[in-house]
């Protein structure tokens, strides 16, 4: 390819670069595997002859699908063999996702996670179709399926996500609320303000990667507030409750003597918090101190 076909290939990638990212992550939920998507799209990308290229952003987004689906079915091996339980990464995002009120739901943890239970071309379709409005035609072609397939496919997994996903989209004012509610009592360790900020089927979730912290969910309101508590009373550590956005939402970075533990984010139903995510695995905690660009268009 010649430097002028090599600049002009470059300037399409740049200016599609944002949505290709935001497509693989939420295919992977893992940013580093959608950079590592996005290096293989840039490769086969300027091999193409452009001028036979009538739509280019339809085309990228099909390479960037085809190459984030292959390494979903990667990824899912993976997670066979990953220690205790594993959680989307979180992406430190820009005030103008939280604005985005379809942009923050579709990368929102508690979504993310009912993403990871669909099956790869599931989710594929899903993404495509629900969150990016991306036509069964160009799915279709992206997946190498007819596109009466991907609507069976794309129906199957709407209903799967609709059984699954939060009964109602929360504000971030509301869940800002609970969240300051949440930081004060574990800043103070009363338990019974926790209590009372936390849901009664409270779950919490903790992705260390094996390395440390419970491998199994921590069930109940008792269980989890005495577990948050009492463990750091037990550590006798000074610890730091920084609030955050993640993924769209407001979140808390949790800081143990002066160095970043992991990232909490939070679900919210009715006003009370009926999900903790706490991830603390470092391989996750790249993209927490830059904010990542994302976009559906």
């Amino acid at each position: 390819m010649s430097g002028q076909t090599t600049e002009a290939a470059t300037e399409v990638f740049v200016a599609h670069r944002n949505l290709l990212f935001t497509v693989a992550y939420e295919m992977l939920g893992s940013a580093a595997d959608a950079e590592d998507v996005l290096q293989e799209v840039w490769l086969r990308w300027v091999a193409v002859d452009l001028e036979r290229v009538r739509d280019r952003r339809a085309y990228l987004v099909r390479i960037t699908t085809r190459q984030a689906l292959n390494r979903l079915r990667t990824l899912q091996r993976r997670k066979e063999a990953y220690v205790g339980p594993w959680l989307p990464e979180p992406l430190l995002t820009s005030p103008d996702v939280a604005e985005d009120v379809e942009l923050a739901e579709s990368v929102s943890m508690a979504l993310m996670l009912v993403l990871e239970t669909l099956a790869p071309t599931e989710r594929a379709v899903f993404v495509l179709r629900e969150v990016f409005d991306v036509g069964y035609d160009e799915i279709a072609a992206a997946l190498d399926k007819t596109p009466a397939a991907v609507r069976q496919i794309a129906h199957r997994a709407r209903q799967h996500v609709e059984s699954r996903r939060p009964r109602a989209t929360v504000s971030a004012e509301r869940t800002r609320a609970a969240l300051d509610s949440f930081r004060r009592t574990l800043e103070t360790g009363d338990i019974q303000g926790l209590l009372d900020v936390l849901a009664p089927d409270v779950v919490l979730v903790t992705d260390a990667g094996g390395l440390k912290g419970a491998v199994r969910p921590i069930l109940g309101a008792d269980r989890v507030s005495r577990y948050v508590v009492g463990g750091i009373r037990k550590a006798r550590v000074d610890v730091d409750y920084v609030p955050t956005v993640m993924n769209g939402h407001p979140a808390l970075i949790l800081r143990v003597n002066g160095v970043t533990d992991g990232v909490m984010a939070l679900r919210i139903e009715d006003d009370r918090i009926c999900g903790l995510y706490y991830v603390r695995n470092p391989a996750k905690l790249t993209h927490i101190e830059e904010e990542t660009r994302l976009t559906l268009r």
